[in-house]
């Protein structure tokens, strides 16, 4: 079974001053704090909202 492909995010700033739809984004991903990672599976919806904060997390592939 082959293992599935996996990103680490990591929030390196402060959501506070950031729009609506991108404090949403780092919920959806799971992020709860700063400097909090968590690993999610690789998908292009995951991408998305990746690409769509990515001024505020820090992206390693896993």
């Amino acid at each position: 079974m082959a293992k599935k492909d996996t990103i680490k995010v990591t929030l390196v700033r402060s959501p506070i001053s950031a729009q609506p739809s991108h404090r949403e984004c780092v919920r959806g991903l799971g992020l709860k704090r700063m400097h909090h990672t968590v690993e999610l599976e690789d998908t292009p919806s995951v991408r998305g909202m990746v690409n769509k904060i990515n001024y505020m997390v820090r992206v390693e592939e896993g």
